[in-house]
């Protein structure tokens, strides 16, 4: 927010002009003759800061009273303190953003002390000038000497003092982390022959370095705060790289020497109980760790030999994510319904298509947890198993010891189950078992890599199950994909959409209902984005006689997708186009996210 086109009041000259620190009294004064609060709030609050001294900021502590706007009668928080002073003062309002800001960089401005002391701290920086966030807009002495220092324009904004005091202690923590690594490790560039020698030896990095502990710890909370999906560790010629993914999109996050990155990696690697030593095969392991709040996180983690070092990426499973109602899934009532009906089957196959990233895990889990009863035992054969889950019994494969699905799930039904998930059927021999456990009485749940519903009939027939085994034994496709959700904070209504150009994209279908669409816009709770967080798309196939007499050696699949469309499967992109009817994406997304429909009509 820019607020130097904001209507400046004439009788705040007065606070335009001052010099020096805020205190409460001065606010007090300026929100009442500002019309903001009233002279019975003012009073009040004047009553409550009395009662005693206290070494907040005054922002702070006269938002932790909540001051009642005039206007609306509504609490006031630090924040809208924060935009109201930005305001009054001309000057640009700022939240901090941590994904946006070179914390390689906000060290060698000025000291951590200094930062302190004056409460400040830069965020942004260019060739001419540099960016610095404060919480005391008056107080600008110290400007003309970090100018002269810089050598550059200082520009300010005014951010919250809670968020300033977080970010300084954080990023100058971190710059400090990383600079006592460096310097107390001897390691030097890694290309690919010089870590194969490496691997070959017993040379132990500094793992335990209490600086190499404190950076580790610092980037798993600072993902599980962006509420990244994933973390990959990039090695390169001159530096490495820390990316996050978060709703789906890859974001930088911090640059990092390649010694560092290399203590880091080994850190990791021994929480998981990995084989440190070894950086010329890939490698996989898990690490369960909390969040800030005490909550139970697990990782997944997985490494690759690149030509600059070893990779390694580790995908995070937050239970409260991973775990949902099909309402949070994003089912509509008409696919909810169906779904819940194949669940009561007692027996069959029911597949979740969709290619990596598209969610299948959320739903495949979610579905399971609503089955896993005390009366129902739930099975699972998966590579590698995702989520632990206690009312699962879950199995890994290890092809290393001839442990395949296909012999996982010939082990499972020697065990009494009821319910069995297969994590991926990926070739014949998986195929037949998930076939023969369906027939003889099992409900098997699996997943497949296609485009749609209807093609998980043809890519079955293709691995070499005969048709009158898919007739007898699957119940339904599920195909699914995974679009951005717009920003409920900042989302507004979009009177330019065109309506003709959504219904062109779902041609021949027909929209029906309220058209309402809204456009992205961006704010900082969604990081100037306009998006935050994602939904599923589904098309539901569910496999009725008429559609089982086109199940035949050589399926036409036009015939299949028109026989499960007038049976009530809904196509992934008409699916798509009904969300951004509602206002929850836009028709970019689905655009992008889905396949086209097809031409032809029952």
């Amino acid at each position: 927010m820019n607020a130097s086109n904001a209507p400046q009041a004439p009788h705040l000259s007065q606070a335009i002009s001052h010099r020096g620190v805020l205190d409460w009294q001065r606010l007090v004064a300026w929100l009442r003759d500002d019309g903001t609060i009233s002279l019975k709030e003012a009073e009040r609050l004047t009553a409550r800061c009395q009662q005693g001294e206290s070494a907040q900021h005054p922002v702070t502590r006269l938002g932790s009273l909540g001051p009642e706007r005039e206007a609306d009668r509504k609490a006031m928080d630090a924040e809208a303190l924060v935009r109201w002073l930005a305001q009054r003062a001309g000057m640009e309002y700022l939240r901090i953003d941590p994904l946006k800001v070179d914390v390689s960089k906000v060290a060698d401005a000025f000291t951590a002390d200094y930062a302190q002391r004056h409460k400040v701290l830069p965020v942004a920086f260019t060739a001419g000038d540099i960016v610095v966030a404060t919480c005391e807009p008056f107080a600008k002495d110290w400007i003309a000497e970090v100018e002269r220092q810089t050598r550059r324009q200082v520009r300010l904004v005014l951010c919250n003092p809670q968020d300033i005091a977080r970010y300084t202690a954080e990023f100058y923590a971190l710059a400090q982390s990383v600079r006592t690594a460096q310097k107390s490790g001897n390691h030097t560039r890694a290309s690919f022959e010089q870590l194969v020698e490496l691997g070959k030896s017993n040379k132990q990095l500094d793992a335990n370095d209490q600086s190499v502990v404190m950076v580790v710890d610092w980037l798993w909370q600072y993902a599980f705060d962006m509420r990244a999906s994933d973390i990959h560790l990039e090695p390169r010629r001159e530096q490495c790289v820390i990316r996050f993914r978060i709703d789906g999109v890859l974001h930088p996050v911090y640059q990092l020497p390649i010694g560092v990155m290399l203590a880091m990696t080994s850190r990791i690697k021994i929480l998981a109980r990995m084989d440190v030593i070894e950086r010329r095969r890939p490698q996989d392991g898990r690490i369960k760790t909390r969040d800030a709040k005490g909550n139970e996180i697990e990782m997944r983690l997985s490494t690759l030999p690149t030509a600059f070092g070893e990779k390694m990426v580790m995908r995070i499973f937050d239970p409260e994510n991973t775990v949902k109602d099909l309402g949070s899934l994003g089912f509509a009532a008409h696919d909810a319904a169906r779904w819940e009906g194949l669940l009561a089957r007692p027996h069959g196959i029911i597949l979740v298509t969709g290619p990596t990233g598209s969610g299948k895990t959320t739903t495949l889990y979610s579905t399971l947890k609503r089955v896993a009863t005390e009366e129902i035992n739930v099975s699972t054969v998966e590579d590698p198993i995702e989520m632990i889950e206690p009312s699962f019994n879950q199995t890994q494969v290890q092809p290393q010891l001839d442990f395949s699905f296909a012999q996982g799930v010939r082990a499972l039904m020697r065990q009494d189950p009821d319910v069995i998930m297969v994590g991926e059927i990926r070739d014949l021999e998986t195929a037949e078992m998930a076939v023969q456990a369906a027939l003889t009485g099992h409900l098997v749940f699996s997943t497949l890599h296609t485009n749609d519903a209807p093609s998980a009939m043809t890519r079955l027939i293709e691995l070499g199950i005969p048709p009158y085994l898919i007739n007898a034994t699957l119940l339904g496709v599920l195909a699914q994909r995974l679009v951005r959700t717009l920003c409920t904070n900042c989302s507004v209504p979009d009177p330019d959409a065109s309506k003709e150009r959504l219904l062109d994209a779902v041609k021949p279908w027909v929209l029906s209902g309220e058209y309402r669409p809204y456009k992205a816009v961006g704010c900082v709770d969604c990081r100037m984005t306009g998006f935050r967080g994602r939904m599923g798309l589904y098309e539901l196939l569910v496999v009725s006689d008429p559609l089982r007499d086109l199940v035949t050696e050589r399926p036409q699949i036009e015939a299949l997708r028109r026989q499960a469309v007038a049976d009530g499967m809904q196509p992934l992109r008409l699916a798509g186009a009904l969300r951004v009817a509602e206002g929850r994406t836009v028709l970019e997304e689905v655009l992008s996210g889905t396949p086209g429909v097809s031409s032809e009509k029952t």
